[in-house]
């Protein structure tokens, strides 16, 4: 088995997921990452080759547990290991209760929480072999609920209670499991367009960031949740 560590990012065709792979690459650690659409992840793998050629973009949808399956199974041909799993595949559909279709509902609980349980379910023998590392990206939105927003709190909500009693059952393992709840962040996120006017948000560098120094803490720490906000400039 190789001793460089090998992380897996889902959603890391672009934004958050984009990010944390950029500093992963960048500090020595090999990644997969996956996304829906083929051509999605052959530019993402283009572009992140500039900062490693320790990665590997894969087709893979967090809806399915086969095609999630399939994902580590190429992880671990590639590579022969892996240590860290960043579940951050997600989307939003905001919409009144009354208006919101069973269709939308559907999409984002089966995105943004079951696909958390696929992933890990994956992962997690994997995992086991190297005392590896789990870490969801929820949201602000996971502890604050608001108007239109009842699926995607939903969803949120659930991935924060999912993972802090995923964090009790793994740590038996010596597996570590922690949640992050970033408030606004600038990615494409629901239809924006990152400008200058988003410079005050969280940066995907940012995320990126957080999580290799999540990863960098004495293995005595395990931090369930870290939950932060951008820093907005006063008015």
């Amino acid at each position: 088995m190789s001793e460089k560590k090998v992380a897996y990012i889902t959603g890391g065709t672009k934004g958050i997921g984009f990010g944390i792979a950029k500093v992963l690459l960048g500090n020595g650690i090999s990644v997969a990452f996956s996304g829906r659409r083929r051509e999605d992840v052959l530019k993402a793998e283009q572009d992140l080759r500039k900062y490693s050629a320790d990665v590997l973009g894969i087709v893979s949808d967090v809806r399915s547990l086969e095609s999630e399956q399939e994902a580590v199974q190429y992880i671990r041909e590639k590579f022969g290991r892996l240590d860290y799993v960043i579940a951050n595949a997600g989307l939003g559909i905001f919409k009144p209760v009354d208006e919101l279709s069973a269709a939308e509902w559907n999409d984002m609980i089966e995105t943004n929480l079951t696909g958390v349980f696929y992933t890990l379910k994956a992962s997690v023998e994997e995992l086991k072999k190297t005392q590896g590392y789990y870490i969801t990206i929820s949201s602000l939105a996971g502890a604050n609920f608001f108007e239109n927003g009842t699926g995607y709190n939903a969803s949120k909500f659930g991935v924060v209670g999912f993972t802090q009693a995923a964090m009790i059952d793994l740590r038996k393992y010596n597996i570590k499991s922690t949640v992050i709840m970033p408030g606004s962040v600038a990615t494409h996120f629901n239809g924006n367009v990152p400008s200058e006017k988003d410079s005050w948000k969280i940066q995907p560098q940012d995320m990126g960031e957080l999580v290799l120094d999540i990863l960098k803490m004495n293995p005595r720490v395990l931090p369930s949740k870290i939950e932060f906000r951008a820093m907005k400039p006063a008015q």
